[in-house]
């Protein structure tokens, strides 16, 4: 049958059939090139082609195929396909192909809404997925493939006593598309999963495209659809969807900039040099609430120096008012907010009044107020972590670890996380979202990636696999579910719908989010993150083996 299909309507470009076996019985001379044919099945086996001005029908017998989408060449390319698909008519107008509608909408075709788009329709859902790339460009993405990685192209360490290697391991208990698609892409580095990152989006766009139960839609959504629906649409939402999140969120929920200061762990701060205090004594805890580093006036004019010679992350276009000062986070937090490099050019003493002034501050060990004094605030319940205060910046990662290393107190500091400062549209998922990833108003909508403030590719489509199960569950009659958050997905789940919303920023899967293990041993560094990863991997097994 492909042989007459060929015979009978020329093809120009490439045909898709997704393994798919099909007859098509056309009634009248069409002389059109046919430049791509799509095809998903859903049981159905008979479809009504009926044309737009209603002046002719014809009809289709499509064994195994839900509906089908032939787009022709540039004779009718100004004609605006229908939704569910269209065909040429004898005279070269357009008809539209009926189809269903869907169970459930997701907007964004990367990494977090592949994922979703596949959990959902491998559990019965039909789905339609938007993405507005090729029509409308982000400014970062290259290609029109669906899950393209924009930055790095490793997903992290493999070793299960790492945090990534721990979430990858998870994924995989789970059953995630874009996982076995890296796995498959994979390039030699070492402990890492690195990709081919075009083999990668090839892959994944090719099984999406593929699946009988997915319809693709290239267009840009610019309201938030009424029926069930999954937010995927990433740090690079356009302006119009943007406006729409704003909306149903409230403007003051939606970040428009990360402002990213660097976290390390507690167990690499040096205590002989740091130490505790708030401000004027002020503070909750009686050992105070900051632990303080303070620097001399020598050291303070060669950390400023080091600072700004350091090297830069190159801004994109997009990015360039970061110079100037931009909104980011809680916004009556942020306001204003400069990279820490650029307010040290502002003047020699521009950081000695501004975040590293020490007033209210005495060195417990020599009696005196220091010169100047970087901050750092515990970043999580467990107290393991800390975040440099007012430390945003743009310095290339190496350059960090040289520069902050400078710090007295920070020779040794281990680095959870480095600063940033780039565009980014998130919400403010502690007041906005459940564990679940529903939106608290709406149990119908989920959102899910990096707007939700989860970081990395992994936490990406992780996130995208429990909305797209979420979702299926929730239209099919059953609870959403909440992980446990001794697992890495779970933690990251609690973390972005639990956190500080006054100074909430963007995180990635560490062992700091997890809780503290019951137990008194001490322990080093890599038994200590062994005994989390069991755990984790235990309590998962637990929580699947009840769904059973």
């Amino acid at each position: 049958m492909v042989d007459a299909f060929n015979r009978t309507i020329p093809l120009s470009s490439k045909l898709f059939l997704g393994g798919l076996g099909f007859s098509l019985c056309i009634f009248g001379k069409m002389t059109f090139n046919v430049t791509q044919f799509c095809a998903t099945s859903a049981g159905i086996s008979h479809y009504r082609l009926a044309e737009i001005d209603a002046l002719h029908v014809y009809e289709a017998q499509v064994n195994a195929l839900e509906f089908f989408l032939v787009q022709v060449d540039e004779n009718c390319s100004s004609a605006k396909p229908p939704s569910g698909g269209f065909v040429v008519k004898r005279d070269g107008t357009i008809g539209a192909i009926m189809t269903p509608t869907p169970d459930l909408t997701i907007i964004g075709g990367g990494l977090a809404g592949s994922e979703a788009a596949w959990q959902a329709a491998q559990r019965g859902l039909r789905v339609q997925l938007y993405e507005m790339r090729p029509s409308r460009s982000t400014g970062a993405h290259q290609t029109e493939d669906l899950a393209e990685l924009v930055c790095s192209n490793s997903l992290g360490s493999k070793l299960p006593d790492r945090a990534s290697g721990l979430l990858q391991g998870e994924l995989r208990r789970l059953g995630a598309l874009l996982l076995e698609c890296a796995e498959e892409a994979a390039l030699p580095a070492g402990s890492a999963l690195a990709v081919d990152r075009s083999v990668f989006s090839r892959l994944v766009t090719g099984r999406i495209v593929s699946h009988p139960r997915i319809e693709i839609h290239r267009q840009e959504m610019t309201g938030i659809p009424s029926g069930p629906s999954i937010i995927a649409s990433g740090p690079l939402t356009s302006a119009s969807f943007s406006k729409a999140i704003a909306d149903l969120t409230g403007e003051e929920h939606l970040h428009f900039y990360d402002a990213i200061a660097p976290i390390v762990s507690l167990e690499s701060i040096n205590l002989e040099i740091a130490f505790r205090a708030s401000r004027y004594g002020k503070g909750e805890q009686d050992e105070g609430d900051y632990i303080n580093c303070p620097l001399t006036q020598a050291e303070y004019e060669a950390f400023v120096a080091a600072l700004i010679s350091a090297e830069r992350i190159q801004l994109r276009d997009f990015e360039k008012e970061l110079e100037g000062g931009v909104k980011a986070g809680a916004r009556h937090f942020f306001e204003g907010c400069l990279p820490v490099e650029i307010l040290a050019r502002r003047g020699r003493e521009a950081l000695a009044f501004g975040p590293m002034r020490p007033v209210g501050l005495t060195d417990p060990r020599s009696g005196k107020r220091p010169y100047a004094v970087v901050q750092l605030r515990q970043d999580n319940l467990a107290g393991s972590l800390y975040n440099l205060v007012g430390f945003q910046t743009n310095l290339t990662f190496p350059e960090q670890k040289r520069v902050l290393r400078m710090i007295p107190g920070l020779e040794n500091a281990e680095f959870i996380r480095y600063g940033q400062m780039h565009r980014n549209t998130f919400i403010a998922a502690p007041k906005a979202l459940l564990p679940t990833l529903q939106f608290r108003h709406r149990a119908d909508l989920f959102f899910a990636g990096q707007i939700t403030g989860v970081e990395g590719y992994l936490g990406n489509v992780a996130t995208g696999l429990l909305a797209g199960w979420n979702a299926a569950r929730l239209l099919q009659g059953q609870a959403p579910l909440t992980l446990p958050v001794t697992t890495m997905l779970g933690a990251l789940c609690h973390y972005i719908t639990h956190a500080d919303l006054v100074d909430f920023q963007p995180m990635k899967a560490n062992f700091g989010i997890l809780p503290p293990l019951a137990t008194t041993q001490r322990m080093g560094k890599r038994e200590r993150a062994k005994a989390y990863t069991e755990r984790a991997r235990l309590d998962l097994d637990h929580f699947l083996e009840g769904l059973q």
